[in-house]
């Protein structure tokens, strides 16, 4: 969310507005100051995910507000449901490997939080202070969850290597309630059914300057017409998809493609709070309503912003001084789950075939003529969620190394050994989509091989041997061991390969009948609203997420229903009015209450799938609804 200037210019703000589909607060979430900080001793910094040095990843900062000690792990459970949600959700899925996970946990002396669900109800002593009611304000609305930031502050510092630069601070109270708040500290309530959608959307916002798709400000209330001049934001715009050819701006790129998030790309009225008069990309997105995924557009620049919070170039032959041509020379890179990094060799400006995409070149394979030279390692992001020339020519996504070459210079013999010097973590099992990778030494007179086996037996990996593709293997159902060893040394590395999805399940209420077809899903008829719940059960630790779409529209995340996690997701023809937001139309989605109510009766696809802890996504299974007219009365 934009900012929207002080605290309590927010809280009057939200209380008069209640826009934001996340019930969210337009800037950092504040609660009444406090005398002072409240004391760290106790607090426990626990790694959950570590990627890296904390200085050269993003890092993300959960903390944890209203959980005592012994409710600790429902706080470790809901840190992990709203993770796994996370790393279900493009880019972070394909880039989880660029941030750092810490969790700090600091128990309560109270239960809950000030203010939940009412102003009548008890305060609590909690060490963040967090609050419904914008802190307690009977002036705000009861969604707007505050945090003391001071506090937030400190916690968050207690992990070494971070700052406000390099981190986002996503704090977690233990409530039930819905509510939340976003932008430099973004809030929600651990175990409610949307919480967990919160995340990626305020991250949206804080990381990716991404702007709201809503096209209402106070919920209920239609937003206007839009009378301001070409946006700003890269995924809202006055032009016509003609004048974006034309002038080749905003998503000319995408333009006619099936959007990620249902629909197709291309020139959907409403954003920025206004109803009329500018355009979105996505019929819906991340930004507009929370459960379904970002689009192209969006994706594109979350790309951008989370390679640009690290380096590609993790290390590198040191190239202060002159290198002589009687070494190797090499390059570390960073390693994303869903791709591998491009290195490109040039010498003089040439490019060096024979070094392909490896990490090392060995300079003395190319018979230099006495002289000096640049040589220059060019590593590039070649993701396709990329399209942008500037953004892939950006440092965010190429980053270069270069050195001179004096083929007078000697270089030192050095005691380097052959052995790994990071890796996948082996501690848990790794998806068969995954790209794996393990990094070694470099000695400075040998190249260091990596070979790779499954199930014991060799995988061809050429060119680059840091990283490999295990999706391009298409593994069979079922557990693998993935192995990688540096030959003439007992250095090896072990892995479990988890190529069985979790599994999904559905249940529905009651129908009129089923009906069972040759060749077709199986089809349940109903006359009237009914509910589907979703299911996952998985062999491996961690939340799976389940996700659903009809009639292919764009996947959403399964959350249950808004006022109760554990309930099914309702389906009506006209949808269901919850604070002024629509849920569960059947067919044609509706957001708001102005949006097309006609019922699509007839019959519909409903898939469901499931996307576990290891990253992988099972096949969609499907089956049918058809949804009768009400029988006209014969008088």
């Amino acid at each position: 969310m934009t900012s929207a200037g002080s605290p309590g210019r927010r809280a009057a703000l939200l209380a008069t507005a209640g826009a934001l589909l996340s019930a969210l607060v337009l800037g950092p979430g504040t609660a009444p100051a406090q005398a002072e900080v409240r004391p760290t001793d106790a607090a426990t910094v626990v790694p959950v995910q570590t990627t890296g040095p904390a200085d050269k990843r993003f890092n993300l900062v959960v903390l944890g507000d209203g959980y005592t000690a012994e409710e600790m792990p429902d706080f470790r459970a809901d840190v992990d449901k709203h993770l796994n949600v996370l790393w279900s959700t493009e880019p972070f899925a394909s880039y989880r490997s660029y941030v750092n996970v810490w969790a700090v946990e600091l128990p309560s002396a109270d239960s809950g939080v000030d203010c939940d669900p009412g102003l009548d109800a008890p305060r609590r002593d909690t060490p963040l202070g967090m609050g419904f009611w914008g802190g307690c304000n009977a002036g705000s609305v009861q969604r707007l969850l505050t945090v003391d930031s001071g506090a937030a502050t400190a916690l968050a510092d207690l992990v070494p290597g971070t700052a406000s630069a390099n981190r986002q601070i996503v704090a977690l109270a233990n409530s039930d309630t819905y509510g939340g708040a976003g932008g430099t500290y973004a809030t929600a309530s651990g175990g409610n059914a949307l919480s967990s959608l919160i995340t990626p959307h305020e991250i949206g916002h804080s990381l990716g300057k991404l702007q709201d798709e809503y096209d209402y400000y106070a919920r209920g209330v239609p937003g206007g017409t839009y009378t301001g001049g070409e946006p700003a934001s890269a995924h809202h715009t006055l032009l016509t998809e003609d004048e974006m050819r034309q002038q080749r701006a905003k998503w000319w790129r995408w333009l006619g493609e099936e959007s990620e998030s249902g629909g197709v790309i291309g020139r959907h009225e409403g954003g920025m709070y206004s109803t009329k008069g500018v355009w979105r990309p996505s019929r819906h997105s991340m930004m507009k309503t929370l459960g379904y995924p970002f689009d192209q557009i969006e994706r594109e620049i979350m790309v951008q912003r989370i390679s640009a919070k690290v380096n590609l170039v993790a290390g590198h032959t040191p190239n202060a001084a002159a290198i002589g041509d009687d070494r190797t020379v090499w390059v570390d890179t960073l390693h994303p789950v869903g791709g591998e990094l491009d290195v490109v060799w040039r010498l003089d400006g040439k490019r060096l075939r024979t070094a392909g995409d490896a990490r090392t070149v060995d300079l003395r394979r190319l018979g230099l003529r006495p002289g000096t030279y640049s040589l220059t390692a060019t590593v590039t992001d070649p993701t396709p969620f990329v399209r942008d020339p500037a953004i892939r020519s950006s440092s965010a996504l190429t980053r270069s190394v270069t050195w001179a070459v004096d083929t007078s210079v000697t270089t030192p013999r050095d005691t380097v050994a052959p052995g790994f010097t990071g890796h996948t973590d082996t501690g848990a099992p790794v998806g068969a989509e995954t790209v794996v990778h393990a990094d070694t030494t470099h000695p400075a007179h040998r190249r260091v091989a990596v070979r790779w086996a499954i199930d014991g037996r060799p995988v061809a990996n050429p060119g680059n041997d840091r990283d490999l593709d295990l999706g391009a293997l298409r593994l069979r159902p079922g557990p693998h061991e993935l192995t990688a060893r540096i030959p003439g040394t007992k250095a090896s590395l072990a892995w479990t390969v988890d190529a069985s999805p979790a599994k999904a399940a559905y249940e529905l209420s009651e129908p009129l009948r089923t009906v069972h077809r040759p060749g077709r899903p199986v089809e349940y008829v109903y006359d009237g609203p009914f509910t589907m719940k979703l299911t996952a059960r998985d062999d491996h630790e961690g939340h799976p997420v389940s996700e659903f779409r009809v009639d292919g529209d764009g996947w959403q995340t399964y959350y249950g229903w808004p006022t109760d996690a554990d309930a099914p997701y309702r389906f009506t023809p006209g949808g269901t009015v919850i604070d002024d937001l629509v849920y569960g139309k059947l067919g044609t989605p509706r957001v708001v209450p102005w949006d097309d109510a006609t019922p699509n009766y007839g019959t519909h696809t409903i898939e469901y799938r499931t996307v576990d802890s290891a990253g992988n996504v099972s096949a969609a299974q499907s089956f049918l609804v058809t949804l009768l007219p009400p029988r006209r009365q014969v008088s």
